[in-house]
């Protein structure tokens, strides 16, 4: 069997023009229009392919864009509860009660803030072991390695456990949260019943003195439980978001180590470094007119052709994409499976089913880089000017 070459072809996301829409968003919708190859226009000589890794400025950019979320570092301390002396007065005893439920209540904060504390420190050198194993990973991936290399096979599953850890802090914080919401509730009502202490009979002017020191205590205990909710909330966030974009990032990791190469975080949980286009930057790609629906030509961002078996794709994918969403984040893309239109009509049936498999595999790749499949598109149609399947993918 004749060996024919492949060419994976793509233009910068800038140069393409706004054009037709699909007319459905149904699983392979039929489009019409003109073929993907440009019509009496020469073919592009094939040009060398060369391996161009991610610089150092972008790893360093990828490196800042996934540090760990900067976490509260206020400790929170009850202010002292001022000692009083007994009047005999009934007042004076409903001030000593109010007292002593503020003592136990700051006990209670001194406790909740202690394990804060200690949950922020468990974080901080969670997080730090999980992205010293990424930083190792990623530099063995930097200088290239074996596709599916046990070693970063182990080291990954090693990142998944860290951030496991993380996760279960993540779940510590919220019970905290929870002790802390119950404190707060307590809080309001002690100052109500203080404040309300002054309305009863009986009470002399060394009853509402202390009484006024000890509304302004629970005043600033009040102040000082919000504060720390408050700051506890944002660290859940914060962490939340963390994780949910490393799960992200591992996935599109765990493909890199599957191909032996650096490919960068998940694209949907990052912007993208600025710079020299992915298309400009792989001589694998080229630019290339699109198909033409509704009277407006499309270019596409990305053609593949898959003329041959194991067509080398994913990272000039990956680049090409994120090229795109560094430039315009919100963008959606369209997958076109395109089969060519030649032999009899059961011969163009299987080499759409091809096709279509073939655009699978590519939205599965999408789908490992991290790419919400919510943004993608599918469709097909046939080509009377293709050659061989391919796979075109439009950003819209």
């Amino acid at each position: 069997m004749a060996v024919i070459r492949t060419h994976v072809l793509v233009i910068s996301a800038a140069a393409f023009l706004a054009g037709c829409s699909f007319t459905t968003d149904a699983l392979w919708p039929s489009l019409s229009g003109e073929d993907p190859k440009a019509n009496g226009q020469p073919a592009r000589p094939a040009q060398q392919r060369a391996e161009i890794p991610p610089s150092a400025g972008e790893i360093q950019s990828m490196d800042a864009a996934d540090a760990p979320p900067h976490l509260g570092s206020t400790n929170f301390v009850p202010p002292q509860v001022t000692p009083g002396t007994p009047t005999g007065t009934f007042v004076g005893q409903k001030v000593g009660m109010l007292r002593g439920e503020l003592q136990r209540m700051q006990a209670e904060i001194g406790q909740q803030n202690q394990q804060l504390q200690g949950i922020r420190r468990e974080t901080s050198g969670h997080s730090q072991g999980y992205h010293s194993t990424i930083a190792t990973i990623n530099s063995r991936l930097q200088v290239g390695t074996t596709p599916g290399n046990p070693v970063l096979v182990q080291q990954w599953n090693a990142a998944q456990s860290q951030l496991a850890r993380i996760d279960g802090d993540i779940a510590q914080m919220n019970s905290l949260a929870n002790n802390v919401a119950g404190s707060s509730t307590m809080s309001s009502y002690l100052l109500e019943t203080t404040r309300a202490a002054y309305g009863l009979s009986g009470a002399i002017e060394e009853d509402h003195r202390q009484l006024a020191i000890l509304e302004d205590e629970v005043n600033r205990t009040v102040v000082l439980i919000e504060r720390l909710l408050n700051e506890l909330s944002e660290d859940i966030n914060r962490q939340t978001t963390y994780v949910s974009n490393e799960r992200a990032n591992l996935t599109a990791l765990s493909l890199a180590i599957k191909n032996g190469e650096l490919m960068g975080s998940s694209l949907a949980s990052r912007g993208l470094y600025s710079g020299a286009g992915a298309a400009a930057s792989d001589p694998q790609l080229a630019s290339r007119a699109g198909p033409v629906a509704n009277g407006a030509t499309r270019r596409p961002l990305v053609v593949i052709r898959f003329d041959r078996a194991n067509v080398e794709y994913k990272q000039a994918l990956y680049n090409a994409v994120n090229q795109a969403l560094q430039r315009r984040p919100q963008s959606g893309f369209d997958l076109v499976a395109v089969a060519p239109n030649q032999g009899s009509p059961a011969q163009v049936s299987v080499a759409s089913n091809r096709s279509k498999r073939n655009a699978e595999d590519v939205l599965r790749s999408l789908s490992e880089m991290g790419l919400p499949l919510d943004r993608v598109r599918l469709s097909a149609m046939v080509s009377n000017q293709a050659d061989s399947n391919e796979v075109h993918i439009y950003v819209r």
